[in-house]
C-alpha cells in the first residue's frame, strides 16, 4: 500500500534532516510522528520513527545525566484537544493576558518586556471542542529565546499578537514576520518553499481596541494588510471580540466535527471527532477503529443539506457537525 505522505509530512523529515542538535531532532521526530498519515501503509515507517525517537530520548536523558547543557533549553509540548496554536510577537503586545482571559492557563502578566520565560499552555473552549493555547515568550532579534522558532514550527497554526496602542505598530508585524522567516517559518501561502521552510495558517490579533482611537487604529491596519494575513481586533482587558477570535482560530485549523450513532439509538453529541477538513467516510471509521474500517460496507449520514440517514460509501466527504452511522 502506497504512503501518500503529506507536504507536511515531508517538511518534517527535511527538517530532522537539517537538525543540529539531539533536542531539534526529537522534536522533529514527534512532528513527523504527529502528521504522518495513519494507515497500513505507513506502520513500518511509524514503527522506524518511534524507535528512532526512543533512542534519541534515550541519549538526550544520558547526557542530562551526565551534566548541564552549554545549549539553551528547548521545551516540547505534547499537543492537547483538536489543535495547538502558538501566540507569537512582541514584547508586551498581550499574549500572556490573552491566554489568560481565553483559558484556565495563569500566565504572569506584568507593564514590563519579557515576563514569559517557558512555554505556558492552556486550554481554549469553543463549542464542544477545546483548543491549546500556547503562550510564548516575544520574539525580539536581540534578547528573544533561541528556542521560540522551534516551539511555534511544531504548532499547528499561529497567532500573531499586535499592539494597537503600539507607536511602531507596523514594524512590530513586520519584525515577527521576519524573525519567523529567519527560523524558515512562513505564514504566507507561497507556490514554492524553499528547502526546510514550514508554512504555518497565520492570524494577527489586534489587542486593546478597547483603548481611545484602536478601532480607527485597526480598521486602517487592516486594510493595509487586506490579502496578506486576516485579522482581528480583541481586547483582553474587556472581553471584546473574543467570541469572533475564537471561532476564526478553529477556522484556520483546517478541522471540522463529526458525531456518531448507533443503530437505534441517539447520537452522541458530548464528544465529537475531531478531523481534517476533506476527510471521508472512511478517515472516520479508522479514528473509530481500524476494525470497522476493514469490514466497513456504508454509513448513514444526518447533516446540513441531506436527507436524513441518507445512505453513502467509504469514499463520501464529511462536513462539520454531520451525525454518521458505520455499518459493518
Amino acid at each position: 500500500m502506497p504512503a501518500n505522505l503529506t507536504p507536511e509530512y515531508r517538511d518534517a523529515e527535511r527538517a530532522f534532516k537539517e537538525a543540529a542538535s539531539t533536542p531539534e531532532k526529537i522534536d522533529a521526530l514527534q512532528h513527523m510522528l504527529a502528521v504522518i498519515p495513519k494507515h497500513k501503509g505507513t506502520e513500518k515507517m511509524q514503527g522506524e520513527l518511534r524507535r528512532r525517537l526512543a533512542k534519541l530520548k534515550q541519549e538526550s536523558e544520558h547526557a542530562r545525566k551526565a551534566g548541564p547543557s552549554r545549549g539553551a533549553p528547548v521545551y516540547h509540548l505534547e499537543r492537547e484537544g483538536a489543535g495547538q496554536v502558538a501566540l507569537a510577537g512582541a514584547p508586551n503586545t498581550g499574549k500572556s493576558a490573552l491566554v489568560r482571559r481565553l483559558t484556565h492557563a495563569t500566565p504572569e502578566v506584568a507593564d514590563y518586556p519579557f515576563t514569559t520565560r517557558v512555554p505556558i499552555p492552556g486550554m481554549m473552549p469553543f463549542e464542544d471542542i477545546q483548543i491549546q493555547l500556547v503562550d510564548l515568550p516575544p520574539l525580539d532579534p536581540q534578547f528573544g529565546e533561541l528556542w521560540v522558532p522551534q516551539a511555534i514550527r511544531n504548532a499547528d497554526a499561529v497567532l500573531v499578537v499586535v499592539d494597537l496602542a503600539a507607536l511602531e505598530l507596523l514594524d512590530e508585524i513586520e519584525n515577527t514576520v521576519a524573525l519567523l522567516e529567519k527560523a524558515k517559518i512562513a505564514l504566507e501561502p507561497r507556490p514554492a518553499l524553499p528547502c526546510g521552510y514550514v508554512t504555518k495558517p497565520a492570524l494577527v490579533v489586534a489587542n486593546k481596541v478597547d483603548l481611545p482611537g484602536a478601532r480607527e487604529t485597526f480598521d486602517a491596519f487592516a486594510e493595509l494588510y487586506a490579502g496578506r494575513f486576516p485579522a482581528v481586533a480583541v481586547s483582553a482587558e474587556t472581553g471584546e471580540g473574543l467570541e469572533e477570535l475564537k471561532r476564526a482560530v478553529f477556522g484556520m485549523l483546517g478541522i471540522f466535527r463529526i458525531y456518531t450513532k448507533e443503530p437505534g439509538k441517539k447520537p452522541d453529541l458530548t464528544k465529537p471527532y475531531v478531523l481534517r477538513v476533506g476527510a471521508t467516510v472512511a478517515d472516520l471509521a479508522e479514528r473509530v477503529h481500524k476494525e470497522i474500517l476493514a469490514h466497513l460496507k456504508y454509513a448513514r449520514v444526518w447533516g446540513h443539506g441531506k436527507f436524513e440517514g441518507q445512505m453513502v460509501h467509504r469514499d463520501h466527504p464529511l462536513a462539520d457537525r454531520d451525525i454518521i452511522e458505520l455499518h459493518t
